[in-house]
């Protein structure tokens, strides 16, 4: 049977299947997890012995979502929406084959295509994905007694992939009050409800497999991992727990065939809660941007930086003309804290951020030659986001001395610099070797890799890193950070010494 893909679109296309050609890997992604009718799985222990009261309650609140979208003919191009770029990268650089062409509808008539929602007030607000309703110019809710209503789209945000819908019914509508995501612990059995292929409202158990997982589609990335069977058809469909409130928007499954496999994945509430208030109200979020590319500090990082704990986001470069760069924040530096809010990883710097409005001003914590300091940033929006420019150039490989951190330099000569394909103005040193048994290698290092600087300092040739390396080990670190710059983009490495 072909591969279904249906990704950052809606839960099932009424008119049209989306079928990946015959020649296409078997591996498909979907933003559009739903309820399946497969059988629950083995284990699951409901209350009492049955679900139904919490089913009972939450049933009469969840809708189905039909839209009719604009006129599309992804076919002729081969385009895809940016999240299907994001999950691309995602499952590629996990070493998973991925399809190259992710076609959503394979006509340019209006299709009709639908997901799942929920009520969370008696006046008619519905939550539901942004993927659901995106593009549509005619949105439908169907409540669960089978009333169809006109519905008016509140406000969108396609970063967190939430939309919040408005219908006007003529008595108060049963709703489901919102639950504590971040209570959720692994192994607790948890509810999905949604209308998958559009048979009607299904209801299957299961577990929380994982929490915190990062499909780098945004900064909004905590999603909570379920082994319920879901399926196309109910993205948007709430995620509730044996209390019957709602802990998660059901909003992507990974699969290999179209189908359920138990690996689908949910928007926390704890997230979603206080975006929905915020698109209820405003009916969009312009989200903070900063204008950097950061990284986790690992324990040789931080050891390399002279920083007692590993924790932080590693500032791997600015890009030119940005609130970052405005406030002198450099590549190098570790931000610790955004105001009052500790960063203790690079998500927790993305999402502080984000959450900022633009033009809000904010102190930014940084650990810097061995010290913190602070700096003031007026924090932008996403229109002044701006791709990092590349300096280019040229150079050729000259032998040098092996460092002891395992690796062969050389200096970047002409025809080295048209070989790398080089940008123009970057400096250092081109590795020419690297000795598999040593910790350079262990650390990621690789042949091509050119390094720009050594425990923040700027390198223009092989002599300049095998001095700062040495000088490094004479200080008493163990471990070396390296700039490294790879097919354009720039990465921290820290490399110990103990194992060279």
């Amino acid at each position: 049977m072909p591969s279904l893909l249906h990704k950052h679109r809606t839960a099932a296309i009424v008119s049209a299947a989306i079928i990946v050609g015959a020649g296409a890997l078997p591996f498909a992604f979907s933003t559009s997890a739903t309820v399946a009718s497969a059988a629950e799985p083995a284990g699951i222990i409901a209350p009492g012995g049955s679900f139904a009261p919490i089913v009972d309650a939450d049933k009469p609140a969840v809708v189905t979502v039909t839209t009719t979208m604009k006129a599309t003919d992804t076919s002729a191009d081969g385009s895809n929406s940016p999240m299907d770029e994001q999950f691309r990268q995602f499952f590629e650089n996990q070493g998973i084959p991925f399809p190259k062409q992710m076609p959503h509808q394979q006509q340019s008539q209006r299709a009709m295509a639908l997901g799942s929602g929920f009520i969370i007030s008696p006046d008619g607000v519905i939550v539901t994905n942004n993927h659901v309703i995106q593009n549509a110019v005619d949105i439908k809710v169907t409540l669960d007694d089978g009333t169809e209503l006109p519905a008016k789209l509140l406000g969108a945000d396609a970063k967190s992939d939430l939309a919040v819908l408005k219908i006007n019914a003529p008595k108060p509508l049963a709703t489901i009050a919102w639950g504590d995501s971040d209570k959720l612990k692994l192994g607790d059995q948890i509810l999905a409800i949604g209308n998958p292929f559009g048979i009607g409202t299904t209801v299957t158990a299961g577990i929380v497999s994982a929490r915190g997982r990062d499909l780098h589609s945004g900064p909004y990335d905590d999603f909570i991992q379920i082994d319920a069977p879901i399926n196309h058809g109910n993205s948007g469909g709430p995620l509730v727990d044996r209390e019957g409130n709602v802990v998660g928007i059901n909003t992507a499954i990974y699969s290999p065939n179209g189908g359920s496999v138990g690996v689908g994945f949910a928007i926390p509430s704890a997230e979603a809660k206080a975006i929905v208030a915020k698109l209820e109200k405003n009916g969009s979020i312009d989200h903070g941007y900063l204008g950097v590319a950061i990284q986790p500090v690992t324990s040789d990082i931080a050891n390399a930086m002279g920083l007692s704990q590993t924790q932080g986001a590693l500032v791997a470069s600015v890009n030119d003309d940005t609130p970052a760069a405005r406030a002198g924040i450099k590549s190098g530096d570790i931000v610790t804290a955004v105001g009052n809010e500790s960063v203790k990883t690079p998500k927790d710097l993305s999402r502080l951020v984000a959450d900022l409005s633009p033009g809000d001003k904010r102190s930014i914590t940084l650990w810097r030659d061995g010290k913190s300091m602070d700096v003031n940033v007026t924090i932008g929006g996403n229109d002044d986001s701006k791709q990092a420019a590349n300096d280019a150039g040229d150079g050729k490989v000259q032998p040098s001395n092996q460092p002891s951190i395992g690796v062969g330099l050389a200096n970047l000569t002409p025809d080295v610099r048209e070989q790398l394909n080089l940008p123009h103005g970057v400096e250092g040193a081109v590795v020419a070797s690297v000795n598999p048994e040593k910790p350079a290698a262990a650390a990621g290092i690789q042949t091509g890799d050119i390094i720009v600087s050594v425990n923040d300092q700027p390198v223009r040739n092989a002599h300049e890193v095998q001095t700062a390396v040495a000088k490094a080990g004479k200080d008493g670190r163990k471990s070396v950070l390296l700039l490294i710059e790879r097919d354009g983009n720039k990465t921290f490495v820290a490399v110990p010494f103990s194992a060279a």
